[in-house]
C-alpha cells in the first residue's frame, strides 16, 4: 500500500459541514438572543457614537481628555499637550465623527472584555478544573487569526458595529483573563494565610486581599485588552463597523495613499493616548 493510499484509509472528516450545521443550529435556537442584541445594542451604540459623543463640542472633548491625561500622568504636561495636539490634528483632518465611532467601539469592546474576562480569571485562579478547561480555549482564541472571528460575528449579528464589537470582544478578552489569573496566583501565601487566620470569608479574602494585591497585574492585562480592541478597528471595518478603520479600508480599496495614511495616523494617536493613560493609571495605583 503506497503512502498516499495509507493516508486515504480514513475518509475526509466533514469538519466544515459540521461547523456549518452547528452555526445554523445556534442561529435558529438562539435567534431570540441575537436579534434583540443586534437591534437594541446596535441602537445604543449608534446613539453613543452618533448622538452622545458627537454632540460634545470637540474643544470640550479635547480639554476633558487633556485634563485626564494631566492628572493621571502626575500633573505633567507632556501627555496632556500630546492629547491636545493629536486630537486637534484628527479634527483638522475632518475625521472627528470617525474618531468618535472608533472610541465607541474600542471602549464598549474593552468594557465587555473586562466584564467577561475578570470573573473568568478569578474562577481560573480558584479552580484547577476551570484552569484546565479555559487555558486551551484562551490559547485557541489567541492563536486564531483575527479575520476568522468576523465569520461568526457576521453569521450571528449581520454587518455593522455590533458584530465588530463581538469580534473585538473575542479577540481582546484573553489578556484580561490571563493577567487576572496570574495576578491572584502571585499574591503572597502569607497574606492569604493571615486573612484565613482572621476568619475572612472567601469574598472578603478576594475583594480585600487578593484583588487589591493583584490590581497592578490585572490593570496590565486590561491595558493589553484595550490595545487589542483598538487593533481590531481596521479588521472590523470589513464587516461594516464605522470609524477610522473604515477610512483606512476605503483608502485601501481606492489605492488612496494619503487619506489612508492620515486615518492611520489618527488610529496611532488614539492608541498612544489610551495606552499612556491606562499605563499611568496603573502606576498611580502602584
Amino acid at each position: 500500500m503506497s503512502n498516499e493510499s495509507m493516508l486515504d484509509v480514513v475518509p475526509q472528516i466533514p469538519l466544515a459541514q459540521w461547523t456549518e450545521n452547528a452555526t445554523k443550529w445556534i442561529q435558529e435556537k438562539f435567534a431570540f438572543v441575537f436579534e434583540p442584541l443586534k437591534t437594541y445594542f446596535g441602537d445604543f451604540m449608534d446613539y453613543v457614537s452618533g448622538d452622545l459623543l458627537v454632540e460634545i463640542p470637540p474643544v470640550l472633548f479635547i480639554l476633558i481628555v487633556a485634563v485626564i491625561a494631566f492628572f493621571v500622568s502626575g500633573k505633567k504636561f507632556g501627555l496632556a499637550a500630546f492629547s491636545i495636539v493629536g486630537l486637534w490634528f484628527v479634527y483638522n483632518q475632518g475625521l472627528w465623527d470617525a474618531l468618535m465611532s472608533t472610541v465607541t467601539l474600542v471602549l464598549l469592546a474593552s468594557l465587555l472584555s473586562v466584564i467577561v474576562g475578570v470573573p473568568i480569571g478569578i474562577l481560573m485562579s480558584k479552580s484547577k478544573i476551570a484552569n484546565t478547561i479555559f487555558t486551551p480555549i484562551l490559547d485557541f482564541m489567541q492563536t486564531m487569526p483575527a479575520f476568522v472571528y468576523l465569520i461568526p460575528a457576521v453569521a450571528f449579528f449581520g454587518i455593522g458595529m455590533v458584530p465588530g464589537v463581538f469580534a473585538s470582544l473575542i479577540f481582546a478578552t484573553p489578556p484580561t483573563v490571563r493577567f487576572t489569573n496570574l495576578g491572584i496566583r502571585q499574591v503572597s501565601k502569607d497574606l492569604v494565610e493571615a486573612s484565613d487566620s482572621f476568619g475572612s470569608t472567601g469574598a472578603q479574602k478576594l475583594f480585600k486581599v487578593e484583588l487589591p494585591m493583584a490590581r497592578s497585574t490585572i490593570m496590565a492585562g486590561i491595558n493589553q485588552t484595550v490595545m487589542l480592541a483598538l487593533s481590531m478597528v481596521v479588521i472590523a471595518s470589513m464587516i461594516g463597523a464605522p470609524g477610522l478603520g473604515s477610512q483606512v479600508l476605503s483608502s485601501l480599496q481606492r489605492a488612496s495613499v494619503g487619506p489612508g495614511f492620515v486615518a492611520g495616523i489618527g488610529i496611532v494617536i488614539l492608541a498612544i493616548i489610551i495606552d499612556r493613560i491606562t499605563q499611568n493609571m496603573n502606576k498611580d495605583k502602584e
